[in-house]
């Protein structure tokens, strides 16, 4: 390939970062700025990717990939249904606030802070009313609050993962009087598992959160890898990784299901909750804050490069994080049919609750409540003391 080639295909990291700087920076694109109807239409980001997708999908499936292209224009028809208000914020500590989902709770209701992923925003736990975990364990007699990362300024293009976890979590678990319950979910369940090991909580529950980076797909590995070699220079240079690129590196995990979610929504009539559930998680997937760059380095070279976590080597400033150091009371929650956080990389501590949902299923569809909410809601009450 010569140099210079047009017709060369742009490594998908650049093409990411590329589409981040086009809709973030009115220079970059002929000097007008784009439409806020562009910016505001739904479907899959970075879409030439996507589309690229569907296309080797059409070798092997051609009658899915059709029906998911049906679901694609479809989806970029449809007006994004306005975003819920946040609840108040009782605490914050750099760009994580910490909100409060109780209402005139005694004080020996069990109080739990929930973590959710630094990838994508934090409202996947309260996603709709009606497919609400934090809504839900209010209604029955516990104390949620949400840790929202917010967005990030220039002001944390310096933080790394583990910064996120002392100057962050830390202090708001610290801000209570006593310890209080910790859920993670994903990669927030990950530093939720570190914040238990330097500092006391009643009770550590991981959902889908990956442990032991090095039982991923070597495959899967390889193409992430590729991705970030792809994308770390120009990440590099503006310090920070946007979620294009980080949607990208969960399209190599679950290809396949990204174009089949496509098509089963081709079939759903609009204005149903089935619907409704689907374009909310549509607008979930498909936005979120960008990652500092040290903490993408983090991400993509310790954890799924080096597996630092697995191997008993990840640091936080002078801790070495490891499963002894862990003291309470630990749930671990690993479906067996993630796509996303296979249950091979599970840390296998405490007790283990297994179930056959998909990585976002398990906290938001229509099995979640009876197979995951309710146990959730037991281990709580059975690990606070009267």
């Amino acid at each position: 390939m010569m140099m210079g080639d047009p017709s060369a295909p742009v490594p998908a990291g650049d093409l990411a970062i590329a589409e981040y700087l086009w809709k973030n920076d009115s220079s970059s694109h002929s000097g007008v700025a784009p439409e806020a109807s562009a910016l505001q239409q739904l479907g899959p980001r970075p879409l030439p990717f996507f589309l690229s997708l569907l296309h080797a999908h059409y070798q092997t499936e051609p009658q899915q990939a059709t029906k998911a292209l049906a679901g694609l224009k479809k989806i970029q028809s449809v007006s994004a249904p306005p975003p819920s208000a946040p609840l108040p914020t009782v605490a914050q500590f750099g760009r994580a606030a910490l909100r409060d989902y109780g209402v005139d709770f005694p004080e020996s209701t069990p109080r739990v802070v929930v973590i959710p992923s630094l990838i994508n925003p934090a409202n996947i736990l309260d996603i709709t009313p009606e497919r609400s975990l934090l809504r839900w364990l209010s209604r029955h007699d516990i104390h949620p609050y949400l840790l929202d990362w917010g967005d990030v300024t220039s002001a944390d293009h310096g933080l790394s993962i583990a910064d996120h976890i002392t100057e962050c979590i830390v202090p708001l678990l610290k801000s209570f009087r006593t310890p209080v319950h910790l859920i993670g979910y994903c990669l927030g369940g990950t530093m939720a598992y570190a914040a238990a090991a330097i500092t006391p909580v009643a009770s550590l529950t991981m959902i889908a959160a990956p442990w032991h980076f090095k039982r991923y797909g070597s495959q899967q590995r390889a193409a992430i890898a590729e991705l970030w070699a792809s994308a770390q220079g120009a990440a590099k240079k503006i310090g920070l990784l946007p979620i294009e690129a980080l949607q990208l590196m969960f399209w190599q995990l679950d290809a396949a299901a990204t174009v089949e979610k496509y098509a089963r929504f081709a079939d759903m009539p609009l204005g149903t909750p089935e619907a409704d559930l689907f374009l909310a998680m549509e607008i979930w997937a498909n936005s979120g804050a960008p990652l500092p760059f040290p903490a993408a380095r983090e991400l993509f070279e310790d954890m799924i490069a080096l597996d630092k976590p697995g191997s008993e080597a990840w640091a936080m400033g002078r801790h070495i994080i490891t499963p002894a150091h862990v003291s309470c009371p630990v749930l671990e929650v690993v479906s067996r049919t993630d796509r996303i956080v296979p249950s091979a990389t599970a840390i296998n501590r405490g007790r283990t609750l297994h179930l056959d949902l998909g990585h976002v299923g398990m906290v938001t569809g229509r099995q979640a409540e009876t197979q995951l909410w309710h146990p959730l809601r037991e281990w709580l009450s059975l690990n606070t003391k009267p």
